[in-house]
């Protein structure tokens, strides 16, 4: 009976070896996939076996089961993330369990561009094919209270730049992200800011530099247009600034700033009102951002475009004058 019992265990041994070696083996053996690449997405709180579920129902052919089975067996079926995965034929079981387990997940990206208003932002986000919309049916001031923002208006609040995403990101986590990266820009900027600057707060400075952004786009004169706005600051001249007009007409804007436009009060108008505008007027890059706390130091009061993208400076009106013969009249002027 001894014997039995021993030839009886020794069995149930060699066949559990068996499994594991075969179930081992199996985890090593690339798989089909159905027109050789496939994309699946697992929900967040899914457990591991409709996961695997949804894997072969993607076009990956594995066993479900064993799938789980591994996981489990492993000690990684707890640990699976949510998100869009990206596979190709050859990949292994194996290494399935591991992507999930990594999260490597299929990712994307947004790009925010500098000089951008908050309406052009939303409209980015939702034609963004990959982002969950969950903005689209909000006001910009619930959107501004979703992601712990303070201020009442959200133009200017979020930082230029491409942020990467996963496919079922929300828009709200990606301005929510952009937010954040603002603040932490426009705070360090203003801790190191230049002295005696005419600006009492960053919501301040992040205004002057939404002006600057929309002024200029070379970087070698970003600081000599903040030190223009700045000086006139300081004497109590108005901005005179077309890209505030402009902002202030919205949707009435159709590519052509007339005398009357100029002449029409609005909150952002400057050349009807002293001081900056009540908000930004576009999003402000770091260059933008640097360059309104730091501005060139020089009594210039004027610029004019050159018409190569370049600005010219000018100290008094009469300079100011003239460089807008040469470059935008284009006169003779005597001595040129």
């Amino acid at each position: 009976m001894k014997k039995v019992l021993l030839w009886f265990t020794l069995m149930v041994l060699l066949a559990a070896a068996l499994v594991v070696w075969l179930g081992w083996w199996y985890a090593g053996q690339p798989l089909k996939v159905r027109r050789g690449e496939t994309e699946f997405t697992v929900p967040r709180g899914m457990a591991m076996l409709p996961a695997a579920s949804v894997i072969r129902e993607s076009g990956v052919a594995v066993d479900p089961r064993f799938l789980s089975w591994l996981a489990r067996l492993t000690g990684r079926a707890q640990q699976i993330k949510a998100g869009s995965y990206q596979v190709k034929t050859g990949i292994t079981p194996w290494q399935l369990i591991t992507k999930l387990e990594t999260g490597d997940v299929v990712r994307g990206s947004v790009l925010l561009v500098e000089g951008w208003n908050f309406r052009q932002i939303r409209a980015a986000l939702e034609k963004h094919p990959d982002l969950l919309q969950d903005t689209s049916d909000l006001s910009d001031s619930e959107i501004l209270a979703r992601i712990g923002a303070s201020e009442k208006h959200p133009e200017g609040l979020f930082f230029p730049s491409t942020y990467k995403i996963t496919k079922g990101d929300s828009a709200l986590s990606v301005l929510a992200n952009a937010y954040r990266v603002m603040q932490k820009r426009l705070d360090r900027e203003w801790e190191r800011r230049s002295d005696d600057l005419p600006l009492k707060s960053p919501y301040e400075a992040l205004i002057l530099a939404s002006i600057v952004e929309k002024e200029t786009g070379r970087n070698e004169d970003r600081t000599r247009v903040a030190n223009v706005f700045v000086n006139r600051l300081r004497i109590g001249m108005k901005l005179d600034t077309d890209p505030t007009v402009i902002y202030g007409m919205g949707e009435k804007y159709d590519g052509r700033l007339r005398r009357r436009d100029l002449e029409t009060d609005t909150p952002w108008n400057t050349y009807t009102r002293k001081g900056l505008p009540p908000t930004p007027i576009s999003m402000p890059g770091q260059a933008s951002l640097h360059a309104a706390l730091h501005p060139e130091g020089g009594d210039m009061l004027y610029f004019v475009a050159r018409g190569d993208g370049s600005s010219e400076f000018s100290r008094t009106l009469s300079e100011h004058n003239r460089a807008v013969d040469r470059f935008i009249r284009k006169k003779e002027v005597p001595g040129n």
